[in-house]
């Protein structure tokens, strides 16, 4: 139990004190049209949506950020406090310490508010047995719903971090078809952790019957460089030069929204730090956008403060609609763009 609470106490701290972010943020690659002659008034932009048959205020999910550590109740209990608020998603960390050691109240604080879409979260490898580890017994879907009282588990595929830490999990054999069963069961999001989902992949997840996927791709903070900073504080060469090496490792977000854009629902993550990104991702085809970093300094504040920003980003994400000329959600994904840069270089490679 402590190894798991020192992990994710790690995590926060590392992602605050050194410099975590991909090399690039790419939704900078992206832009939009502008139009001079929007033919809609500011105040006439209706930015709410309906994402897993939940309403939202405008397309937004905070996604996984932390759980399972005493400091952890604080941090979602601010940001849970401001979802409500705001009337938007938001997801909790992995729920495995609140599985296995029954340290759940920094997750079942999400409870006491009014969030209109709730997702949990575990880990894919936890799913199949691991090296002198046995899986989770399915139940504990079940059990990490209850929890939070989620709509959704999301189980992320983390692969690129397990590499990585000393006391990673890193059979993947099996993973497929363990998401499979739970998806038979249980409302399923697949989630990636920083490295992007490719169309292939999307495929055969919708092909399951998962109900969503949250592509988390590259250009936001990589957890290959959070474990790399670990391990050099720990003094373990060969994980901090494996994380050193895959850094910037992954698909770019804005790619693997475009590629992975296979007729169900989608999360764009990965880098999204204002609303003017967010509406990027949704003219690339996304159902939400998703911000974990963007907020990750003022959850360690004060719920004013989170509440503050993301009332800053649903601003910007008005702002862009209305100089797109876009009335609505559903117009403002029917908007041209243009890539450039790398992305660019991407997408006509791939196609």
């Amino acid at each position: 139990m402590k190894q798991i609470e020192s992990r994710k106490a790690d995590h926060i701290a590392v992602s605050l004190e050194e410099d975590v972010a991909s090399g690039k943020n790419y939704w900078d690659e992206v832009r939009l049209i502008h139009s001079s002659l929007p033919e809609v008034d500011l105040e006439e932009v209706d930015t709410s949506t309906r994402l897993f048959g939940k309403r939202l205020s405008f397309p937004l999910v905070v996604t996984a950020i932390t759980g399972g550590y005493p400091k952890a109740k604080q941090v979602n209990q601010n940001l849970a406090q401001a979802c409500a608020e705001l009337q938007i998603g938001m997801g909790v960390g992995s729920q495995r310490a609140g599985l296995e050691h029954g340290d759940d109240g920094s997750y079942k604080v999400m409870r006491e508010f009014d969030i209109p879409l709730r997702i949990g979260n575990l880990g894919a490898p936890q799913l199949i047995a691991q090296k002198g580890k046995r899986p989770f017994d399915p139940r504990a879907i079940e059990e990490a719903r209850d929890m939070i009282g989620a709509d959704l588990v999301a189980i992320h595929l983390n692969f690129l971090q397990e590499i990585v830490q000393p006391e990673g999990d890193t059979r993947a054999k099996g993973c497929l078809e363990a998401l499979r069963a739970a998806a038979r069961e249980y409302p399923i999001l697949v989630k990636e952790t920083g490295a992007g989902i490719s169309r292939d992949v999307a495929k055969r997840l919708m092909g399951i019957g998962v109900r969503g996927i949250d592509i988390a791709g590259t250009g936001g903070t990589s957890f290959s460089a959070v474990e790399r900073y670990r391990a050099e504080r720990t003094g373990n060469a060969r994980a901090a030069s494996l994380g050193a090496v895959f850094h910037d490792w992954g698909i770019p977000a804005p790619v693997s929204t475009i590629w992975a854009n296979v007729g169900i629902p989608m999360i764009a993550s990965g880098g999204m730090m204002n609303g003017a990104q967010v509406a990027k991702g949704m003219a690339l085809g996304a159902s939400a956008g998703g911000i974990a970093r963007g907020v990750l300094k003022e959850a360690l504040e004060s719920p004013e403060a989170v509440l503050e920003r993301l009332r800053a980003v649903k601003d910007e994400f008005a702002a862009a609609m209305f100089l797109t000329g876009s009335k609505d959600v559903p117009g403002l994904g029917k908007k041209p763009y243009v890539l450039t840069g790398e992305i660019r270089e991407w997408m006509a490679q791939l196609d």
